[in-house]
């Protein structure tokens, strides 16, 4: 069983060279007849069919074997009123896929009182990021640990605001698919536990990143901010534990936020919002704001 789980841990990277070697193999035609690269080339497609069912085979048995633990408390990565989506508390993998380490990942939307959000359905296809309220709002480490990894570079793009916009998203993210998990998560922060946990805040806007790789963070301590980079349909924080660095081989890890309110709850617990609800998030129950210590200080 070990050796199952580690190929559906490398799954990804077997799926890409596999449909890399289809591609190769494709281009036979145009070598010279009755070559050695003829001859090579007539092998490529069937070596990326044998590991395209390499990868797809413990998509579908090895789930099950992973190992499970209790849900991890960590410090929300906002503060205010927001709305849950795309929530484990309602289906495991809550994003529909596994992959990238988001089987308990959970998407969270601001919706302060009293500011209105743009209704989907309404208006253009696309809205300039900055009409959501959550464009620009500040991003907190989740976990005490160290930063290992970083990246504010990418662009931040227009929300998709209909059905139209939706769509485009669709065919536009399976071209982000090509490059790799980037491409997909967007500008985000990866931070090491101090327990071996690795936390992720994803779709930051671009150039907002406050830390870098070595900065020893603590957990509340504002990092980034809101944005709307990569597969993104509208400014929102994406927030995932895993139990392994890379998006590629890491798999996703349950997590609560400490001391949040769901609702029109007065007392605050351990929990996550689920689809459509809300939850608030008092500045001063959660951890203290901090500057951050570079690692070689």
């Amino acid at each position: 069983m070990a050796l199952l789980v580690w190929i559906y841990r490398v799954r990804g990277v077997v799926l890409l060279t596999a449909v890399a070697l289809c591609l190769l193999g494709a281009f036979r035609r145009f070598l010279p007849r009755d070559g050695a690269l003829e001859s090579i080339a007539l092998v490529l497609p069937w070596l990326g069919i044998v590991g395209i069912v390499l990868a797809m085979l413990p998509t579908l048995l090895a789930a099950r074997f992973l190992p499970e633990r209790e849900p991890i408390s960590v410090v929300s990565p906002v503060t205010g009123r927001w709305l849950g989506m795309n929530s484990p508390v309602d289906k495991v993998p809550s994003h529909g896929v596994r992959a990238y380490g988001q089987a308990y990942a959970i998407d969270l939307v601001n919706e302060p009182m009293g500011q209105e959000r743009p209704v989907f359905g309404t208006g253009p296809a696309m809205r300039l990021p900055d009409e959501y309220p959550a464009f620009g709002q500040p991003v907190r480490a989740m976990v005490d640990g160290e930063v290992v990894g970083v990246l504010d570079s990418l662009r931040d793009h227009r929300a998709r605001s209909n059905m139209r916009g939706v769509v485009y998203m669709m065919l536009e993210g399976a071209v982000r698919e090509l490059g790799g998990p980037r491409f997909i998560v967007g500008n985000h922060v990866t931070i090491r536990s101090d327990d071996g946990v690795f936390a992720v805040v994803a779709h930051l806007k671009n150039g907002s990143a406050s830390v870098k790789v070595g900065d020893r963070v603590c957990a509340g301590q504002e990092i980034a901010e809101c944005g709307n980079s990569g597969n993104s349909s509208e400014p929102h924080v994406h927030a995932q534990l895993m139990d392994r660095r890379s998006f590629w081989t890491g798999q996703g890890v349950a997590f609560s936020f400490k001391d949040v309110r769901i609702g029109e709850a007065e007392e605050p617990q351990n929990t996550l919002p689920a689809n459509q609800q809300h939850v608030t998030i008092d500045l001063q129950m959660s951890a203290p704001v901090q500057r951050a210590q570079n690692s070689k200080d």
